[in-house]
């Protein structure tokens, strides 16, 4: 299988114990810190494409970048969207598990291990 990446932030409990879940299961992610470096278009692209999501369904509508990069305006298409998640990287939701098959959103935690197992 391939090798597993984790979209992280160091600063969030959830972030912190899914990365400790994958430890725990002998695997030893690619660490992203997403707020230093956010991926690409297309890397966000093919992960939520593999989430099997639409990206408003991993936004952090709560965050104030949310309102502020227009992300409540119901009229953007999925590629604006995603654009707007690369400029604005904290409106992402967290953490996210990946490789260049399967993605899951570690809420909880536990839902990590239906890719890696």
């Amino acid at each position: 299988m391939s090798d597993f990446n984790i979209l992280h932030n160091p600063r969030c409990s959830k972030s912190r114990q899914t990365l400790a879940l994958l430890q725990e299961n002998g695997i030893e992610p690619t660490i992203i810190e997403y707020l230093k470096t956010p991926p690409s278009e297309k890397e966000l692209s093919a992960i939520i494409k593999n989430l099997g999501v639409s990206p408003r369904d991993v936004l952090r509508k709560k965050e104030a970048e949310y309102k502020e990069a227009g992300l409540d305006n119901q009229e953007l298409t999925d590629k604006q969207v995603i654009n707007l998640m690369v400029q604005y990287p904290k409106v992402i939701e967290r953490p996210i598990v990946f490789n260049d098959k399967a993605a899951a959103v570690g809420r909880p935690p536990e839902n990590v291990l239906n890719i890696i197992k």
